[in-house]
């Protein structure tokens, strides 16, 4: 297991790093039932052309560029984190992204020795929802479950934030069944991805 903590996170030097690999952000679209090989969906095969082109080209696919909204989410991540920070009487360490098991995850900080955050912000409508809902939204559960697996980590606080209404903080812990289904299909994953890019440079020879 690599954590690496002197790249920050949406640089290009960080985007290397991610070149052709699965990250947790993603897993979700492997979860996903298909009618394609292996029982993976469309999302998953877009998904697995991306990383192919990546390690063909060497180039990123998609590089990140700023807009009003994303800078706003950065700059809301940032107070969140401070929320969280006061509230838990607790500090974080930054990181750029931890690398194990052939994928990539970049959590928003790491917590002592057993602990992350992952941090979203979500507009009025959808934050009320999570309030209500007292749950880690369904979208976001593999990637947190990813996070715990390849960070070798126990828990996860999920942190949901939009300015003026309550900050959500749910901790959750290691849930080893579907790690281990994780572990499955990004394993069937690759393999699919190493035949379909045998073909793509047979074809080019």
């Amino acid at each position: 297991m690599q954590i690496i903590t002197d790249i920050q996170q949406g640089t290009p030097e960080w985007l290397k790093l991610r070149l052709g690999i699965i990250t947790c952000s993603e897993l979700d679209c492997l979860l996903v039932s298909g009618k394609g090989e292996a029982g993976f969906g469309v999302a998953a095969f877009t998904y697995m052309d991306q990383l192919i082109g990546e390690r063909i080209t060497e180039e990123a696919a998609e590089i990140p560029f700023q807009t009003k909204a994303t800078t706003r989410g950065h700059e809301l991540e940032g107070v969140a984190k401070g929320l969280y920070e006061a509230r838990e009487g607790i500090g974080t360490d930054s990181v750029g992204i931890i690398l194990n098991h052939g994928i990539g995850y970049s959590p928003d900080a790491l917590v002592a020795a057993d602990g992350l955050i992952e941090i979203k912000t979500k507009l009025p409508k959808f934050q009320v929802g999570v309030l209500l809902a007292g749950e880690v939204p369904k979208e976001h559960v593999a990637q947190c479950q990813g996070g715990l697996w390849v960070s070798e980590r126990e828990w996860i606080d999920f942190i949901s934030y939009w300015p003026g209404l309550p900050l959500f903080v749910k901790r959750v812990y290691r849930d080893e069944a579907m790690i281990r289904k994780l572990v499955e299909r990004v394993k069937t994953f690759y393999e699919i991805l190493d035949d379909r890019m045998d073909r793509v440079m047979g074809a080019a020879a």
